[in-house]
C-alpha cells in the first residue's frame, strides 16, 4: 500500500467539530454529501482542493474533542489517503484504525502546504519528494496494519467472521502481517 499525493496543512488541536461539524448530521445520512464539509469552519472550501490521495498533515493532538467516529469518516470519502500528525486523540487514532484510514505518528515539522510526499509500504517513513527530506515513522501495530489494510473492522469482521480477533493475534504472532 504505497500512498503518495500532496500534503494539506493543518495545525495543533483540530477537534472532531473542525474536521466536520455535528449540525450537518441532521440535514442529511448521506455521508458522501456529509464529506463535503470537511473542514468548512477552518479552511471555507477544503473539500474543492481535495485531490485524491492527498494527505492531511497537522501538528500535535489532531481528532481531539468529542469521540464522533464519522470524522476520520469523512476524511476518508473526501479522497484523503492518510492523516499525518506530531500526534493524535486516542480515541480519533481509534476511530480511524476501526475505519481503515491511515493514521501516522511522526514529526511533521518538515512537510508546508502543498508538498508532494509519499508513504513507505510497510508505513516505517514518510518521504517529502518536494524537500527531499525523510521523515521516520512509527508503524502502527502488525494487527492494526492488517485492519488499516483490510480496510476497517468491518472488512475484517466480513473476511475473519466471529474468530476475527483470534485469526489477528495468530498472523500477528506468526509475523505474517
Amino acid at each position: 500500500m504505497e500512498l503518495q499525493g500532496i500534503s494539506y496543512r493543518f495545525g495543533r488541536d483540530i477537534n472532531t467539530d473542525y474536521i466536520m461539524g455535528s449540525r450537518h448530521r441532521a440535514k442529511t445520512l448521506d455521508w458522501n454529501d456529509l464529506a463535503r464539509h470537511i473542514m468548512e469552519d477552518i479552511r471555507p472550501g477544503f473539500y474543492d482542493e481535495i485531490k485524491s490521495g492527498g494527505f492531511i498533515v497537522a501538528d500535535e493532538n489532531f481528532g481531539c474533542g468529542s469521540s464522533r467516529e464519522y470524522a476520520p469518516l469523512v476524511i476518508k470519502l473526501a479522497g484523503i489517503s492518510a492523516v499525518l500528525a506530531k500526534s493524535f486523540a486516542r480515541i480519533f487514532y481509534r476511530n480511524s484504525v476501526n475505519l481503515g484510514l491511515p493514521v501516522l505518528t511522526c514529526d511533521t515539522t518538515a512537510i508546508k502546504e502543498g508538498d508532494y510526499i509519499k508513504v513507505a509500504p510497510d508505513f516505517s517513513s514518510v518521504e517529502n519528494i518536494t524537500r527531499g527530506v525523510v521523515i521516520r515513522v512509527t508503524p502502527p501495530p502488525g494487527f492494526m496494519m492488517k485492519i488499516i489494510r483490510e480496510g476497517g473492522m468491518v472488512q475484517c469482521l466480513k473476511k475473519y467472521g466471529p474468530g476475527v480477533f483470534e485469526q489477528l493475534a495468530k498472523e500477528q504472532n506468526n509475523n505474517s502481517i
